[in-house]
C-alpha cells in the first residue's frame, strides 16, 4: 500500500499554487530511462515498428488482460481503426454518449457512421443501459433481414461506444447483455481508463477496460493516467482476425510490404513513443494505486460539505481516477473561488457533444439530455494525479468547505 507524500512546501505563509496536473516531475523522476529510449533508436534508427513497438504491445496486452494489442496514432485513430475493422458501413448508426470528447463521435464520423446519443447514469456519469433499451425498444425496428434499424432515420444501428469516463467503467454486462440481443457491435472508448477494472457477473472474475468488449480504444496523450511523450494510441482486443486488419489499417493497408488488400491509414504509432510508453507502464499499477489514495482522501475530506457531490464508485468498479469530478451547485463560482486560491481545476466537458456547432445539423435542443446537460453545468474536475500531495489535497478540500459553507 502506497502513502501520499507530504507537501515540503505547505510551511510557507503563501502557499504554492496546486497545479491542475503535475507533468513535470514524472518525466524528471523517469528522465534517464526516457532518454535512454531516445539513445536507443538512435543507435538502431528504430524509429518505425520494430522491437520497442513489438514489446510495448506484447506488455500492455498483458497488462490489459487481452490476446492482441495494437499501437496507433492517436486514441482516436484506436477508435477509428478498430469500428472499421468491426465491420460498420458507411452510413450505420454508433450510438454513444454527449457527455465525451468529441473524439469519441469524429471516430465514429470518419469511420464512415453516424454517430447518436442516449443520456447518462445520474450516478456514474456513463452510458445508462436503460436509455440504450429504451433507445432500442422506441426507436428501432428489427427488419426482415434481422437488423436492428432506426425508425426515423431508415438507417441500421450497428455500433454501441460506451465510454470509461473519467476512469469509472461503464455497467459493460448489461450493456453487452442488449448488444447481444440486437447483434451489435461493442467498443470500448477506455482512452481515461488505464488499469480500470470491473467485476463481470456474467464471467463471475474481474476484467480490465479493454477486454470487455469486442475490442477497446486507448489514448497515451501526455495528460493520460498512461501517457506518452506526445500523440500515440492503441487498440485492444481478443479477437486475431480484428487485430490483423487493424495492423494493416494503420499501415497504407499492406499486408506486406508494397502488397496493399485494402486502402488504408498513416496511423502507426511511434517506436520511440512506444518505448517511453513501455518504461511508464512498470509504473502505472503504483500511479493508479496513488490516484486511488488521493481519491479517498478527497472523499473522506469532501463527504460531509453541503451542496458538493463526490464521485459514485460501485463496488463492481476499481477506478483508477484519470480524473476526480465533484458536483456543485454554484460550479463556476466555486472554480473562480479555487483559482484566486491558487488552485487549477477542469471542467470535464461544459458543453454536450449534442449542443456543438459542429452537430447542429441532428437538432438535438437542450433539454434532450437532461441528465448530461444538468451535469455539465455543475461537474468540476479537481486537481489529481500521483504526484499530489496529503497537504495540497485537505487545502484543496478545506477551500471548497469554506466557499460552500460561506454560501
Amino acid at each position: 500500500m502506497t502513502t501520499l507524500k507530504e507537501d515540503p512546501t505547505n510551511d510557507r505563509q503563501t502557499p504554492a499554487p496546486i497545479p491542475f496536473l503535475d507533468l513535470v516531475t514524472p518525466h524528471m523522476e523517469l528522465e534517464e530511462e526516457l532518454v535512454s529510449v531516445f539513445r536507443s533508436a538512435l543507435k538502431t534508427a528504430g524509429f518505425i515498428g520494430g522491437r520497442m513497438l513489438e514489446e510495448f504491445e506484447g506488455e500492455f496486452a498483458r497488462f490489459c488482460g487481452t490476446k492482441h494489442c495494437i499501437g496507433v496514432g492517436s486514441g482516436t485513430d484506436a477508435l477509428r481503426f478498430a469500428l472499421i475493422a468491426s465491420g460498420i458501413k458507411p452510413g450505420d448508426i454508433a450510438v454513444t454518449v454527449p457527455n465525451t470528447f468529441i473524439a469519441t463521435t469524429e471516430a465514429i464520423s470518419q469511420a464512415g457512421a453516424i454517430p447518436d446519443f442516449v443520456d447518462v447514469d445520474e450516478s456514474t456519469c456513463n452510458m445508462d443501459p436503460d436509455k440504450l433499451r429504451e433507445y432500442f425498444e422506441t426507436r428501432c425496428v428489427v427488419d426482415e433481414r434481422g437488423r436492428l434499424m432506426h425508425r426515423e432515420k431508415g438507417r441500421p444501428v450497428s455500433a454501441v461506444v460506451p465510454v470509461h469516463l473519467y476512469g469509472r467503467p461503464a455497467d459493460m454486462d448489461r450493456l453487452l447483455d442488449l448488444a447481444e440481443k440486437y447483434n451489435l457491435v461493442v467498443v470500448e472508448d477506455a482512452c481515461q481508463a488505464h488499469g480500470a477494472e470491473y467485476y463481470s457477473d456474467r464471467e463471475k472474475t474481474w476484467k480490465k477496460v479493454g477486454s470487455i468488449g469486442g475490442a477497446a480504444a486507448f489514448s497515451f496523450y501526455p495528460g493520460k493516467n498512461l501517457g506518452a511523450c506526445g500523440e500515440a494510441g492503441a487498440v485492444t482486443t481478443n479477437d486475431v482476425k480484428l487485430a490483423r486488419k487493424i495492423r494493416m489499417i494503420r499501415d497504407h493497408g499492406q499486408a506486406k510490404k508494397y502488397h496493399h488488400d485494402i486502402e488504408g491509414y498513416n496511423g502507426r504509432l511511434d517506436a520511440i513513443q512506444a518505448g517511453i510508453l513501455r518504461v511508464k507502464l512498470d509504473h502505472l499499477p503504483e500511479w493508479n494505486e496513488k490516484r486511488r489514495e488521493c481519491a479517498s482522501l478527497y472523499n473522506e475530506r469532501l463527504g460531509r460539505a453541503p451542496g458538493v457531490v463526490t464521485p459514485f464508485e460501485s463496488p463492481r468498479t476499481r477506478p483508477v481516477y484519470h480524473l476526480y469530478v465533484i458536483r456543485a451547485e454554484k460550479r463556476d463560482a466555486l472554480q473562480k473561488y479555487l483559482a484566486e486560491n491558487g488552485v487549477s481545476t477542469g471542467l470535464h466537458y461544459p458543453v454536450p457533444l449534442h449542443l456543438q456547432n459542429c452537430y447542429r445539423s441532428m437538432n438535438l435542443p437542450p433539454g434532450a439530455f437532461p441528465v448530461t446537460e444538468s451535469a455539465a453545468s455543475r461537474l468540476l474536475s479537481l486537481p489529481m494525479g500521483p504526484t499530489l500531495t496529503k497537504s495540497q489535497i485537505e487545502r484543496v478540500s478545506d477551500l471548497i468547505c469554506r466557499f460552500v459553507e460561506g454560501q
